[in-house]
């Protein structure tokens, strides 16, 4: 990664880590007080993230129920904002309880500052949890 990568390079190296399983790299990519909302989800999921170590806690269980193989869709759009990025993507992979597929369509809106997350609104589709084995945010769904 560049020394002072664009939003969107910053995103892709994110996609990176997830891809390599590396949820604590990925968490580290945010600021302090980043903030990760998630206006679509459904109920008895988190609807907002404060922070970095709510980020940490939210995904900390993620690799052992979701096992991602590639983000083969990644359209990153800029904005006014130049911190500020939309991504259209999907990621694909498989459910580790079930051995299922996993495939998720989200658009994100993403803005980076002084090299850290701030702030990640993630529309992804909530139906999908309703899957066997998507549940690693210890919902009460």
């Amino acid at each position: 990664m560049p020394d002072n990568p664009s939003p969107a390079q910053f995103f892709r190296h994110g996609l990176r880590l997830l891809l390599a399983g590396d949820v604590p790299g990925w968490v580290g990519l945010w600021a302090e007080d980043g903030v990760m909302e998630f206006p679509f989800a459904p109920p008895g999921w988190p609807r907002r993230l404060d922070g970095r170590e709510a980020v940490a806690a939210y995904m900390r269980d993620y690799p052992d129920h979701i096992e991602l193989h590639d983000f083969p869709e990644v359209q990153i759009h800029r904005t006014t904002d130049p911190a500020t990025v939309v991504v259209e993507m999907r990621g694909v992979g498989r459910l580790v309880r079930t051995g299922d597929p996993f495939d998720m369509t989200y658009i994100a809106v993403v803005t980076v500052r002084d090299g850290r997350f701030t702030s990640y609104r993630d529309y992804w589709n909530p139906l999908a949890v309703r899957q066997p084995g998507t549940d690693f945010a210890g919902s009460a769904a």
